[in-house]
């Protein structure tokens, strides 16, 4: 990400430059195939896709752990092993 600007804006809120471009360089393949998981599972308009996936990425780091064990408690709910 190349900006000059102080702060950009993740989830309507200004966050350092610095701290957002240190998120994105921790981001992995399997962070974007997470992303693109979740997009492709997603039902409702997306009226500004830039920003979604500015805070999608942003956010991917730390949501993806939860994100696969609520899938993997669900899959062990139903029996599926």
């Amino acid at each position: 990400m190349r900006t000059d600007e102080p702060t950009l804006r993740v989830n309507q809120c200004a966050m350092a430059a610095s701290s957002v471009k240190t998120r994105f360089s921790q981001l992995n393949s399997m962070h974007i195939e997470y992303v693109l998981e979740c997009l492709s599972k997603n039902t409702r308009r997306i009226s500004n896709a830039k920003a979604y996936l500015i805070t999608a990425l942003y956010n991917a780091p730390t949501t993806i752990s939860t994100y696969y064990q609520a899938q993997v408690n669900h899959d062990a709910s139903q029996g599926y092993r």
